[in-house]
């Protein structure tokens, strides 16, 4: 540890050392990612507002220890959480990790030197908390956590592959997560969406089950708080949420399609165009009122920098929790029609006036989750035009 020059950070209520670099990247000595301090500070107030919702003590992995910091403020910051455990397969990172702790003058924290799917196994139903947030996609962890997570427990998954997901590369997305994605106008919903399915999927080899409570997309990250429940009659019920989106290129049509193995149509019902298909993918909700309403409130009781921007993402995400599967880009609307577009607060006036649901999301400042189809749109767009 001497042979490096030592920067010290501080988030929320925890110091955190470790070697200065250069930039973010597996290269550095010891891992850590100043940019992920909003998931950080926000899976603090996920887990809190879990053990609350649980009540009882919580014990929690963070499977890429790092520098330590995710794990360190998890047992510094959140009430109720008993033990903690920290692996990293890198010794120096391990080195950093202990220090941290006498750092924080922290008990209860185990760090471990294994690699992240074994350390599951052997942990197997220890965990009340699975934290995986590696340097790229998770899925090689998945199985494992699977595997390990116990009943009425939390997965917090992160994926930072969001080429993949987002559909610019399609192969890769292929061989990781056994889906088909699509690069449209609302391909980070489409990724989250994928991300779930396969965890769905995933999990269910072992007759567990997911209920999504917060998901969001930042910046070059996914990220999903998911509680795993057991049973296989529940299992079965939840794969019903894993089908298809279906897209129109040509007029932005989009519709879904519920079924692992479900007949697609070829053809836009709208223009007669090809439809274009990505999933298997997840179609169920991907926010949970109550949940996030539970994380907004703890931003009452904790000391976190990003505050402003948690609380603006948080009530975003809120907005969208009853929204259908998509959302519509007004500029790329207009683009098809060779419009103007018009300001968007006057779309949304008119799109409810007509009596459909409209909300913002926090996928695109120009998207618009509607029930409205791409005709209604399309004919209030060209309206606005005419004024």
């Amino acid at each position: 540890m001497d042979e490096y020059k030592i920067k010290q950070i501080e988030e929320g209520l925890t110091k955190i050392e470790f070697p200065e670099f250069d930039k973010v990247s597996s290269e550095a000595p010891v891992f850590y990612n100043p940019h992920m301090e909003l998931n950080r500070d926000l899976s603090i107030l996920a887990i809190q507002a879990f053990q609350k919702q649980e009540q009882r003590e919580l014990n929690i992995c963070d499977l890429f220890g790092g520098s330590g910091i995710r794990g360190i403020r998890y047992k510094n910051e959140i009430d109720g959480v008993g033990n903690v455990f920290i692996n990293d397969i890198s010794e120096l990172a391990n080195q950093y990790e202990q220090h941290n702790i006498k750092l924080n003058e922290l008990e209860d924290i185990e760090v471990h030197q294994h690699d992240a799917s074994m350390f599951l196994r052997m942990k197997r139903g220890e965990f009340d908390v699975i934290d995986i947030d590696p340097f790229g996609t998770p899925s090689p962890f998945l199985d494992s956590a699977g595997y390990c997570a116990r009943r009425n427990s939390l997965l917090c998954v992160t994926a930072t592959d969001t080429s993949a997901l987002c559909g610019t590369y399609k192969e890769p997305c292929i061989r990781k997560y056994n889906a088909k994605p699509y690069k449209s106008e609302y391909c980070h919903e489409t990724g989250i969406r994928i991300l779930a399915g396969f965890v769905a999927l995933t999990f269910a080899k072992y007759s567990k089950c997911i209920k999504i409570l917060m998901s969001h997309s930042t910046e070059h990250y996914m990220r999903l708080y998911i509680k795993i429940e057991k049973g296989s009659k529940k299992s079965d019920e939840s794969l019903k949420n894993i089908g298809y989106i279906s897209h129109c290129k040509h007029c932005l049509h989009r519709q879904t399609s519920n079924g692992l193995a479900s007949a697609l149509e070829d053809k836009c019902p709208v223009c007669g165009e090809k439809l274009i298909h990505a999933g298997p993918l997840w179609l169920g909700n991907i926010q949970n009122k109550d949940f996030i309403e539970k994380m907004i409130d703890e931003t009452n009781y904790k000391k976190i920098n990003t505050e402003k921007q948690a609380l603006k993402l948080l009530n975003s995400c809120l907005e969208e929790a009853d929204a259908p599967a998509t959302f519509f880009d007004v500029h790329s609307i207009c683009k098809s029609l060779k419009i103007s577009a018009p300001k968007l607060d006057l779309i949304f006036n008119e799109i409810k006036n007509q009596g459909h649901y409209a909300v913002k999301t926090h996928y695109n400042p120009l998207g618009i989750k509607t029930n409205a189809t791409i005709e209604n749109l399309k004919e209030i767009l060209i309206n606005f035009s005419i004024e």
